[in-house]
């Protein structure tokens, strides 16, 4: 099973949190940060439905596949500098 990782870092000013290369939105502070990535990667982890899925790849091929909404990866938040 995958792990999503929240890391809380300083940016444009204030806090946010990065997962790959996505930030989030600027919080005023750091707590503010870290209370938004905990919620998160809480709700990262909720099942959802099984529901059929459409999706292009890199080579502009079509793809459709059942995605089951209880397969959620592991999360965390990791708060280190």
């Amino acid at each position: 099973m995958s792990i999503v990782r929240y890391q809380i870092v300083e940016h444009d000013g204030g806090w946010a949190y990065k997962v790959g290369d996505v930030v989030s939105e600027t919080f005023p502070s750091h707590a503010a940060a870290l209370k938004a990535a905990s919620a998160a990667a809480a709700r990262q982890t909720l099942a959802g439905s099984t529901d059929g899925i459409v999706y292009q790849d890199g080579e502009g091929r079509w793809h459709e596949e059942l995605a089951d909404g209880r397969d959620r990866p592991s999360t965390e938040v990791v708060d280190d500098p």
